[in-house]
């Protein structure tokens, strides 16, 4: 008989992913289908939620065959989703989509925003054009015969159950949801009605059992079961493997993205500051604009490789930049006005290279510091991912700045970290 295992399902807007762990949180699977091409066009960025549908059950059908080598066949014990943040639909209670979904980043709530802006408490992370709540009422305006609303991720797990209008705590956040009180807020019943709001569960919880046709088609095991998911960022900072109250991950991309476990929530909406509940422990978040993309308005990235052997991490600089691809800061500092400082440039471009590397280092220590100074745990450890975190000069510049033992990353696969939250959540049943 195989032995037990785990899926996580990460879905984006680009593409959708599985990884196959087993119970010993080793990946013994793993595959992905690309999406078509959706631009966003002129703030306006919408998918047909049945397009979701399609993709999974293809996913699940090519795990679950057998045709693909070291795929499991019948041991799925348990499967959790991950979705992009705010990407919200209309739907009825039967799962049937009303509208579109306005993905993570859909721009066309700004009216609906404004009257959030009346209604909500200031640190609340449901302010802006792009959170679930705005684009709930103006899918609420559009699609009055609207029964429930639903996340990327919950509405997919649904599909696997049959039973919809349950979601997961952090998807919920730009909802209105209110982690601190595990409850749907008060203000919330002047802005829509609260009948159209999901059941809310915790990150890791079951949720039902695969229906029976699905575990069938997909030769799931017969009892395999649904656990409540996580957004994207979320799932791949669980990946990592930090979970303790000090465990730190910085994503080092285009833009900089700080999330540390804390023993307690954080909120500054100013700073795009925001806290979500998760394993017993706060996560907070803030992202910065510099980053990669402002590297790259400097040096090529065939110059940044070949200058990176010649970097001196032992010895600083000196320099102290503001690096950014364009105006404006969202944090640590949240100005809209904050301008890109990148002089005096040195003669030497492997010096000017490492004083823009220590100049990012600052701004990521600035923002642990502000964790901190808004009543955070402080940082004891930091893993990097995305593309700079594989830059050991770099990295041994952010210890020697930060104070802070860095290391880069084994895994961060969302998928990987839904599978994860797939382990908990069979395990923390079979507890109970």
């Amino acid at each position: 008989m195989p032995s037990p295992a785990f899926l996580g399902i990460d879905i984006g807007t680009t593409g959708i992913r599985a990884s196959v762990i087993d119970e010993n949180r080793g990946e013994i699977f793993s595959d992905g289908i690309a999406f078509e091409a959706n631009a966003t066009v002129e703030g306006k960025n919408e998918q047909p939620a049945e397009s979701w549908s399609k993709y999974l059950d293809l996913l699940l059908c090519r795990i679950t065959s057998g045709r693909k080598k070291h795929a499991p066949a019948s041991s799925i014990m348990a499967i959790a989703i991950d979705g992009t943040s705010s990407s919200l639909l209309a739907a009825r209670r039967d799962g049937s989509a009303l509208s579109p979904a306005l993905m993570y980043n859909d721009q066309q709530s700004r009216q609906q925003a404004q009257t959030i802006k009346q209604a909500a408490p200031a640190d609340s992370a449901v302010h802006g054009a792009s959170s679930s709540l705005a684009k709930a009422l103006n899918l609420l305006q559009r699609y009055p015969d609207t029964e429930v609303f639903c996340h990327q991720a919950d509405w997919l797990a649904s599909q696997l159950t049959g039973t919809y209008g349950i979601s997961d705590e952090n998807n919920c956040l730009k909802l209105g949801y209110d982690s601190s009180t595990q409850r749907w807020p008060a203000w919330l019943a002047e802005l829509l009605p609260v009948s159209l709001l999901p059941r809310v569960v915790a990150p890791g919880t079951v949720i039902g059992q695969v229906r029976p046709e699905l575990i069938k088609k997909y030769r799931l095991e017969n009892a395999c079961q649904v656990v409540a998911g996580t957004t994207d960022s979320n799932a791949a900072v669980l990946a990592t493997g930090a979970k303790q109250a000090g465990d730190a991950v910085t994503s080092l991309g285009s833009t900089m993205v700080l999330k540390l476990f804390t023993d307690k929530p954080v909120f500054d909406a100013g700073s795009g500051i925001y806290s979500h509940r998760i394993n017993n422990h706060w996560l907070v978040g803030g992202a910065s604009n510099t980053g990669g993309a402002a590297l790259l308005q400097h040096f090529s990235r065939q110059q940044l490789d070949e200058m990176t052997p010649q970097l001196n991490p032992q010895h600083c600089t000196g320099l102290r930049y503001y690096p950014l691809p364009a105006t404006g800061e969202r944090f640590p500092v949240n100005d809209s006005d904050k301008q890109n400082m990148t002089e005096p440039r040195p003669g030497s471009d492997v010096e000017f290279f490492q004083g823009l590397l220590e100049s990012i280092a600052h701004i990521e220590a600035d923002g642990y510091r502000k964790f901190e100074a808004l009543g955070a745990t402080p940082v004891t450890a930091i893993e990097t991912t995305g593309g700079g975190g594989s830059n050991r000069a770099w990295n041994a510049i952010r210890e020697n700045i930060t104070g802070v033992k860095v290391t880069t990353a084994a895994n961060s696969e969302a998928s990987y970290g839904s599978a994860l939250l797939a382990l908990q959540g069979f395990n923390d049943a079979e507890k109970n």
